[in-house]
């Protein structure tokens, strides 16, 4: 089982769900988003299932599919789109023409432009920079199970969409591409144009 805790310090104590393994819970998000919801106080707006905070700001053609989560201080640029259950931490930025599918991101944490978000777990403190993704699918594999690395092992999701789990602290170099189940732990560095690939075709396809 990965415990999230050791990527995200504040995992628990944001997000008190059973659901240890990370594909489980943004594939069970919305339920979860939906129960979170329920729970704010006068401090958020609720309409539809969207939970946006007074101190938000979201700049214009921003479109918001629910059920969403959208804390303090968070900016949300001009043209983005978020849908499918996603929960945007305290002083989170998305940045103008983003899409953020499934996904949590923890508090101060920057996703900064024409980036996407798919089925993934950031933590606080990480920044992607210019057109980074989190890949959540295998296009071009016959066989799209999605395989992560964890502690050298090589653990079979059972799910054909899952982008990443990326610790607290991690930085993202402009048009890095994740692909679907990466792990990354606290503090990782990802380079401008890297392509992240822990499982080989060859060990996905067994």
């Amino acid at each position: 089982m990965i415990a999230i805790d050791t990527y995200i310090e504040e995992f628990s104590t944001k997000i008190n769900q059973d659901q240890n393994q990370p594909w489980e819970l943004v594939h069970n998000l919305e339920p979860i988003i939906e129960g979170m919801i329920a729970e704010l106080d006068d401090d958020f707006i609720i309409d539809n299932s969207i939970a946006i905070h007074k101190t938000a700001k979201i700049e214009s053609n921003v479109i918001l599919k629910g059920p969403i989560i959208i804390g303090k201080d968070c900016f949300i640029g001009a043209n983005s789109y978020l849908r499918n259950g996603v929960i945007l931490g305290e002083s989170a930025r998305v940045g103008t023409s983003c899409e953020i599918k499934s996904s949590i991101i923890f508090d101060h944490s920057a996703v900064a432009h024409f980036n996407f978000i798919g089925d993934s777990i950031i933590g606080s403190h990480v920044n992607f920079e210019a057109g980074s993704i989190t890949a959540n699918h295998f296009n071009e594999r016959e066989n799209k199970a999605i395989f992560v690395l964890y502690e050298a092992d090589v653990i079979n999701t059972g799910v054909h969409k899952f982008g990443a789990l990326i610790g607290d602290g991690t930085k993202i170099g402009a048009n890095a591409v994740l692909s679907p189940g990466t792990l990354l732990p606290r503090k990782s560095i990802v380079k401008r144009l890297e392509l992240i690939e822990q499982v080989s075709v060859n060990s996905s396809d067994e």
